[in-house]
C-alpha cells in the first residue's frame, strides 16, 4: 500500500495546459536573488540549492502538485514491519549518462548521505540498514519505527554510484571548508533537465532530458538560470522581458510588477519560519565584549533579546504586512503546528529587567551573522532587530552577507547570534525537532541547530514523536516538545515569510508552498 499524504492547502497551482507540444520548444530564463552553491545534491541541505538540483536529480518518492506523496525512482513502497520499509524501484531509468539506475545507486547514495561532510545527515540519521533485494528492490531498516519515512525520503536525491566513483566524487565536499569536487559543478542525475553549462554566481544552463522516463509537462528545450542579487536589477530585467521567470519580487515592487501588461506577481504562503539561534554551548561567545561567560547561557538573556524585538514592526515596516508572526519553529501547513502557543510579548521594560537581573544591566556587544541574498528582507529584519536590542543597550555588530560565505560560515559554528530560515521537508514538525532542536550528535540530530540547544527532555519526546504510530498521540507529544523548547528560549521565532514570485504572462507554473521551483511544471509562449 502506497502512503500519501495531501497538504491541498499549501500550495498554489498556476493553470498548466495538461499538454505541452516539444514542438513549439522555447528557452526560460530564471533569475534569483542567489544562487545554487553547488551542483551536488548531498552537499548543502538548503531549500534554494535542492530546489534547482532537484530539476536534475531525483528522490525515490517525490511530490505532486498539490504536495501530496508521488511516486518517482520508487513507484511503490511499504512497510514490512514496524521498522522495516520495502521500495520497489522504477524499472528503464537511465541517468544522464546512459547508465542504468539500480539498487545499487541507492544503497550508494543513502551511504554518500551519511558521510562526515553530508549536509543531509539529518534525513537518514535514524538508518539502521539499507539492503538490496534484488536489482530493483530495497529495504532500509529504521532503528526505531519511523511512520514518516516517505516523506522523509522526498529531499534525498540519488546519484550513480558508477559516476562517482569515476569522477572521485564517493563522498561530498565539505562546504563549510569551502573545498569542491567534480560533483560541485557537474551533475549526472535521472531527473527532467541536465546540466549543460555551469559557471557559479552567474549562470547555469539547463537543456531537457530526452530520455527521461517520466511525462515533462513544458515545453522548455532550455532553461538559464541567471543569479542577479539587486533587486532594483532584478524586477527591471523582468519588465524588460529580460527574464521570464524571477524571485523573490521585493515587497514593495509587487504593486509595480502587477501593473505591467506582460507581467505579473504570484504570491502565496510560503511554509518556512524564520527564526534566531544563539550559541549557548561555548563557555565564552567568539564575538562579544563579554569575557570569562557566554551571557546566552542564561535564560533570562535569551528571554530579554526575545521580548526587546518587536516583531510586529518588523510586520508592518520591513515586511509590509507580508509575514505571519510566529512562536514556533514551525508554522500553518506542517502537522505538529500549534496555533494557541503564543509568542512572548514583546515588552522593552521587562527586557531590561531580565537583562539587570542577569548582570547586563549595562548590556554589551555581540556579533550577528545574517544573509543578504537568501530571505525575504533578510538583511533589513537583522538591521531593525539590531536597532531594537539597541534600547536594551545590547550593541549588534551586524555582519550581513552574500549566502556564499554566509552558509560555511554559520554551519561550521562560526558565529554566536544568527538568522536562518527552515522550511520541513516532511512538512512534519519532527523535521524541525530533530534538524534545529536536539542536542547534537554525530549521527545527524541537531545538525542545524547552529547554537547547541540541548534539553534531554526535548531529546526524549522527538524520538517518540518519530516512533509513534497514533496521530493524536504523536501531536500531544510534538505539542510538549515545542512547550519546553518555547520555555527554555531554546531560539527565538520570527515568523512565516510570504512567497513572490515575477512571472512574464507568458509563462505559466507551478508555485509551492515550499519555494521550490519545478522546471517540468513550466512552460512559456512563443
Amino acid at each position: 500500500m502506497k502512503i500519501q499524504r495531501k497538504w491541498a492547502a499549501a500550495s498554489v497551482l498556476i493553470a498548466l495546459p495538461a499538454m505541452v507540444l516539444v514542438a513549439n520548444a522555447q528557452v526560460i530564463r530564471v533569475a534569483n536573488q542567489g544562487d545554487a552553491l553547488s551542483m551536488d545534491p548531498h552537499s548543502l541541505n538548503e531549500s534554494l540549492q535542492l530546489s534547482v538540483t532537484g530539476n536534475v536529480y531525483e528522490p525515490l518518492i517525490g511530490r505532486n502538485k498539490d504536495l501530496s506523496l508521488a511516486p518517482a525512482l520508487a513507484t511503490a513502497w511499504k512497510q514490512t514491519a514496524p521498522t522495516v520499509w520495502r521500495f520497489e524501484l522504477r524499472k528503464g531509468v537511465l541517468f544522464h549518462d546512459g547508465t542504468p539506475f539500480t539498487a545499487d545507486d541507492v544503497l550508494f547514495s543513502l551511504q554518500r548521505t551519511q558521510a562526515n561532510a553530508s549536509d543531509m545527515k539529518t534525513y537518514t540519521n535514524d538508518f539502521q540498514e539499507v539492503r538490496k533485494i534484488d536489482d530493483h528492490t530495497v529495504e532500509i531498516e529504521t532503528k526505531a519505527p519511523y511512520p514518516i519515512l516517505p516523506e522523509v525520503l522526498t529531499l534525498v536525491y540519488m546519484m550513480s554510484k558508477s559516476w562517482c566513483e569515476t569522477n572521485q566524487a564517493v563522498v561530498p565536499v565539505d562546504r563549510r571548508k569551502g573545498v569542491e569536487n567534480a560533483a560541485s559543478f557537474r551533475a549526472n542525475g535521472t531527473g527532467p533537465f541536465r546540466v549543460r553549462e555551469r559557471q557559479p554566481n552567474v549562470r547555469t544552463v539547463f537543456t531537457r532530458n530526452g530520455s527521461y522516463w517520466g511525462t515533462i509537462e513544458s515545453n522548455a528545450a532550455e532553461v538559464v538560470y541567471t543569479p542577479i542579487g539587486n533587486d532594483a536589477t532584478r524586477v527591471a530585467a523582468l519588465l524588460s522581458g529580460e527574464v521570464d521567470v524571477m524571485e523573490p519580487v521585493p515587497l514593495q515592487d509587487i504593486d509595480r510588477v502587477n501593473g505591467s501588461n506582460l507581467t505579473r506577481a504570484v504570491t502565496g504562503p510560503e511554509l518556512r519560519t524564520i527564526f534566531l539561534g544563539m550559541d549557548q554551548k561555548r563557555d565564552e561567545l567568539l564575538y562579544s565584549s563579554v569575557k570569562g561567560k557566554n551571557p546566552f547561557k542564561d535564560k533570562r538573556v535569551r528571554q530579554a533579546f526575545y521580548q526587546a524585538i518587536d516583531i510586529d514592526g518588523i510586520r508592518k515596516t520591513v515586511m509590509r504586512g507580508a509575514s505571519n508572526p510566529s512562536a514556533l519553529l514551525v508554522g500553518p501547513g506542517v502537522n505538529g503546528f500549534t496555533p494557541d502557543i503564543k509568542r512572548l510579548a514583546y515588552d522593552v521594560n521587562a527586557a531590561k529587567k531580565l537583562m539587570a537581573e542577569a548582570g547586563y544591566a549595562e548590556g554589551f556587544e555581540v556579533g550577528m551573522n545574517c544573509p543578504n541574498d537568501r530571505y525575504v528582507n533578510d538583511a533589513r529584519i537583522c538591521q531593525t532587530i539590531a536597532a531594537n536590542l539597541s534600547r536594551i543597550n545590547v550593541k549588534v555588530n551586524l555582519q550581513a552577507e552574500t549566502k556564499g560565505t554566509y552558509f560555511p560560515k554559520v554551519l561550521r559554528r562560526d558565529t554566536s547570534f544568527y538568522m536562518l530560515g527552515w522550511t520541513p521537508a516532511t512538512y512534519d514538525a519532527h523535521n524541525a525537532l530533530n534538524a534545529i532542536a536536539s542536542c547534537v550528535d554525530d549521527k545527524g540530530a541537531g545538525q542545524f541547530n547552529l547554537g547547541g540547544y540541548c534539553n534531554p527532555k526535548v531529546d526524549a519526546l522527538t524520538q517518540q514523536v518519530q516512533s509513534e504510530t497514533d496521530r493524536t498521540r504523536r501531536n500531544a507529544l510534538i505539542r510538549q516538545a515545542f512547550e519546553l523548547h518555547a520555555a527554555d528560549v531554546g531560539h527565538i521565532p520570527l515568523h512565516q515569510q510570504a512567497l513572490a514570485w515575477g512571472v512574464s504572462r507568458k509563462v505559466r507554473l507551478v508555485q509551492l508552498a515550499d519555494n521550490f521551483m519545478p522546471f517540468k511544471w513550466m512552460s512559456i509562449s512563443p
